[in-house]
């Protein structure tokens, strides 16, 4: 709700700057220009890797503990409470620290991915303001799909995009 609030609110600024006199408004789907530029593309290719290294590593932990529940499950008769009450507390304790690393990659994926994005993203944005002063637009806008309407000048992505690749 507070995000719509703030995108109305930027959006209503949008206008008001644009019904000024001289004022030129663009915007930049963000998303779609890093995924688009080459560095992005490995950024890309090297988070999923990652990420599968990890999906992997986390899929062999749950299969064991799938394995030591089922395991729990079938002695369940025969073993005494006190030692069923203790195999339980291990299982308990194994889905604990399982919860853990996955929390814990799901996390360092997100670090991840925030350090192969930032030099991306400090270029894009030197070169945004490039465009935007080259082009005389006043306000350039994130699209993030607050954008309600536009003309098509107004969508300056695929420029930044092919600016973005010139600047290497």
């Amino acid at each position: 709700m507070k995000r719509m609030v703030v995108t109305a609110a930027v959006f209503m600024m949008a206008v008001a700057a644009q019904a000024a006199e001289g004022s030129k408004v663009g915007f930049v789907d963000m998303q779609k220009a890093i995924q688009a530029t080459s560095a992005g593309k490995k950024a890309k290719t090297e988070l999923e890797g990652e990420f599968n290294k990890k999906k992997k590593d986390l899929e062999k932990k749950e299969a064991d503990l799938k394995k030591m529940g089922e395991d729990l499950e079938k002695k369940k008769s025969v073993l005494s409470e006190e030692a069923l009450g203790k195999k339980q507390a291990e299982f308990q304790e194994e889905m604990i620290k399982y919860r853990d690393v996955v929390g814990k990659s799901q996390m360092e994926i997100q670090k991840k991915e925030r350090e192969l994005t930032a030099p991306i993203l400090t270029k894009m944005k030197t070169v945004i303001g490039k465009i935007a002063k080259d082009k005389g637009y006043t306000l350039v806008l994130e699209n993030n799909q607050g954008v309600l309407y536009s003309t098509a000048d107004s969508d300056l992505t695929d420029e930044v995009i092919k600016a973005y690749e010139k600047e290497k």
